[in-house]
């Protein structure tokens, strides 16, 4: 029996994740008042049961009943009843830029600000957030992504990191993304820009990336920054940080950082990490030539 209640911040992708629980053939139930889960649970680990996989989702929506939220889960357990909680959680900026996006108020707001609303959410959301299995920040990722998640969790049975580490490649003529934990500069490596033949390509083209990690300097530097990201990230997960963002930049965002953004991204990836590609700037030459 696996008994997965999935709450957190709302708009953070509660519905979303449900409904991905639904297509893995979960049986869900949206919302239901804690003081009807001790009953509900009951039924479904019962004996006989023909209900093997249940997911649970429970937001704010539940009024003054939701503070009975955290006492009621840590009955259940000490009643011996197995169950996970996924917590979904974004950046305030994210939560206000989606609230406003749907033209939604926040069930907190009460005609306010969304921002007065997000703020009371977290306070009361801290001590579940505390008891969770699972914490998943969606501020960054995709739902194609989030939706991976879930299944490297839930159907795959993986080791879960609550880190997940985006790798991005950007070029610095475009700016710094404003959103990076780490910075690195490759511009030191030899340039494919000035070689006619790899110009017009991309770090995703086998000649630009052989071309570029032909250099020892790569190599080394590959080796370094692998052997340095793999010292911080248990770190990192340990203070309880949810995402990292590591850029690489190069002068266009182009050929170098790409090839060190995806050489990076494979070694994590093949390690088992929850990690995320992105090349900011890989297109913008051509689009500015056009």
């Amino acid at each position: 029996m696996r008994f997965v209640i999935v709450t957190g911040m709302s708009g953070a992708g509660k519905s979303t994740v449900l409904k991905f629980f639904e297509d893995m053939n979960f049986f869900c139930v949206d919302n239901l008042p804690p003081a009807l889960i001790p009953k509900f649970a009951e039924l479904c680990f019962e004996q006989g049961s023909e209900i093997e996989r249940v997911a649970m989702g429970i937001d704010i929506r539940g009024g003054k009943l939701f503070k009975d939220l955290f006492a009621t889960l840590s009955n259940l357990q000490e009643s011996g009843y197995d169950m996970e909680i996924l917590f979904l959680d974004a950046s305030d900026t994210t939560l206000i830029k989606r609230y406003k996006e749907t033209r939604r108020s926040h069930p907190l707001s009460k005609g306010g600000s969304i921002e007065e609303g997000i703020r009371k959410e977290r306070e009361i959301l801290q001590d579940v957030k505390k008891k969770a299995t699972y914490i998943i920040d969606t501020s960054n990722i995709l739902v194609r992504e989030l939706k991976e998640q879930i299944n490297h969790i839930f159907v795959e049975n993986k080791n879960f990191e609550s880190l997940i580490i985006t790798v991005c490649s950007f070029g610095f003529k475009y700016g710094i993304p404003i959103d990076s934990d780490l910075v690195f500069d490759v511009r030191f490596l030899p340039n494919p820009f000035y070689i006619q033949e790899l110009k017009e390509l991309t770090g995703n083209d086998s000649p630009v990336s052989d071309y570029v990690m032909s250099f020892d300097e790569s190599k080394i530097f590959l080796d370094k920054l692998t052997d340095m990201v793999k010292f911080l990230i248990p770190q990192y997960i340990k203070e309880g940080k949810n995402q990292l963002v590591i850029s690489i930049g190069c002068t266009g965002g182009k050929h170098r950082s790409v090839t060190l953004a995806n050489a990076l991204y494979n070694v994590l990836k093949e390690e088992g990490h929850s990690i995320l590609i992105k090349h900011n700037d890989i297109e913008k030459d051509s689009r500015h030539k056009k």
